[in-house]
């Protein structure tokens, strides 16, 4: 059996390398492709997540099954020729969550499915998270250690039972590694900063204690091996237009805790818009796991809105133009669900965080028929135009010092997935030791 890739990263932090992974939590198509390109540049593996709300056994928000986002992801990858092998797929937030307002007895049934199905498609990294409350818990008091760790036991095992009915059929399946921990930030981002606490060591101790006991009551005490991290809070976050960044002293309790613990590394979520120098932080104080999302379309987002504004400098009439941002812009409004809840203030206010939010509730609108037009428009709008230098140093300053240098070429597809590997950048220079970032820019 072909050892699981993330194995290898807990292997180096035993020795005393501060080795991590990006996980790159996504369905946006661009953003996938950006991401796979930039990795072709490594030998190592690239990690690629989608969440229980975007891909579940019911389609989720993208109308993609787990089997369904694997495929999708292939054929990107199989477009640009990025080796399939070199693609962990992960599973992030799978358990009840899609599921709250079900009673437990069918919600973990359903959160059982969609384990197995992500199993079964051959997933390797699951973070099983069974931190939420379902509809007959009791909302006076918070869920027991316990009945959380008893819950992911039982996901644990679904999960099991899939890869070995998997590997029957495909010898070379690799076993997943799983993911635990109660201390999950919100998917996302928050809607303020507020209240922002690091785990407490001994919060995260009581964790994997309760895991191991019921893991030994229920007989999967030979499946702990593949536990590989938990999910804690090191103190990082972001909301609609701050960011809360990681300060080492805040969480050196924490990370000195993790040091009874060789076996695990920590998971950190939420970790979009921290400085490079602080990811790289992280990892070496023991998140090995630096989760990144919002902050991946809130690139290409701000990206195809430069390329707007460059449209129209360069196309006169208004019914020529993409009019891409006033696309995205009427698409949101039209359907506000997966905005209202968390975008307040005036009416100007609303709008202003619809455009240019850190939390990027856009990124739910993409795969819409009209803004995917719009897209469409705006890149042959651009691919013919020839762009005044000077123009795209006005409104993509960066990508201008690429094209300039004869590193990137004048196409709006490789604009945008250059503002992509610009966030990608941030990440591998926290992963990869004695990695620069300067260099990559010019």
């Amino acid at each position: 059996m072909t050892q699981n890739p993330m194995m290898h990263i807990i292997a180096l932090r035993r020795e005393g390398v501060p080795a991590g992974i990006p996980s790159y939590c996504t369905a946006n198509e661009l953003v996938i492709e950006g991401v796979l390109e930039q990795a072709k540049r490594f030998p190592d593996s690239v990690l690629i997540e989608a969440t229980s709300n975007q891909v579940n056994q019911f389609g989720g928000y993208t109308g993609m099954k787990p089997a369904d986002y694997r495929d999708y992801v292939w054929r990107i990858a199989d477009r640009i020729g990025f080796d399939r092998s070199r693609i962990i797929l992960a599973g992030d937030h799978l358990g009840p969550q899609p599921f709250q307002g079900q009673p437990e007895a069918e919600a973990m049934e359903n959160a059982k499915e969609m384990v197995r199905q992500y199993a079964a498609a051959g997933y390797t990294k699951i973070h099983l998270d069974t931190s939420m409350r379902v509809a007959d818990d009791d909302r006076s008091v918070p869920l027991s250690d316990c009945t959380i760790a008893r819950r992911g036991a039982e996901l644990m095992r679904a999960a099991e039972d899939a890869w070995q009915e998997l590997h029957k059929h495909d010898p070379s399946a690799v076993h997943p590694v799983f993911i635990i921990g109660s201390e999950v930030p919100i998917p996302g981002g928050a809607q303020d900063n507020e209240g922002l606490q690091v785990t407490d060591p001994d919060a995260f101790a009581a964790t994997v204690s309760a895991y191991k006991q019921v893991f030994a009551e229920h007989g999967l005490s030979d499946l702990w091996q593949y536990i590989i991290a938990v999910v804690v809070q090191p103190g990082v976050e972001f909301a609609d237009a701050d960011v809360h960044p990681y300060k080492r002293s805040d969480a050196l309790a924490l990370c000195e805790r993790l040091k009874d613990f060789p076996e695990l590394m920590f998971e950190g979520h939420s970790t979009d818009y921290q400085s490079p120098q602080a990811l790289r932080q992280m990892v070496e104080d023991g998140v090995g796991i630096l989760k990144v999302g919002p902050a991946l379309t809130f690139a290409a987002r701000e990206a195809l809105f430069a390329l707007c504004h460059i449209e129209s400098e360069l196309i006169g009439d208004p019914a020529k133009r993409s009019n891409y941002i006033d696309v995205v812009e009427q698409v949101m409004l039209e359907n506000p669900k997966n905005w209202q809840k968390y975008y307040h203030g005036t009416p100007g206010e609303q709008a202003l965080k619809r455009a240019y939010s850190y939390s990027d509730r856009s990124r739910y609108y993409m795969p819409d028929a009209r803004i995917e037009a719009a897209m469409a428009k705006l890149f042959s709008n651009l691919e013919g135009a020839d762009i005044p230098m000077g123009l795209l140093h006005q409104y993509m300053p960066l990508q201008y010092i690429g094209v300039r240098n004869g590193r990137l070429p004048m196409s709006p597809r490789a604009l945008v997935k250059d503002a992509v590997r610009i966030v990608c950048e941030d990440y591998n220079y926290a992963t990869r030791p004695g990695y620069q970032t300067a260099s990559v820019l010019m």
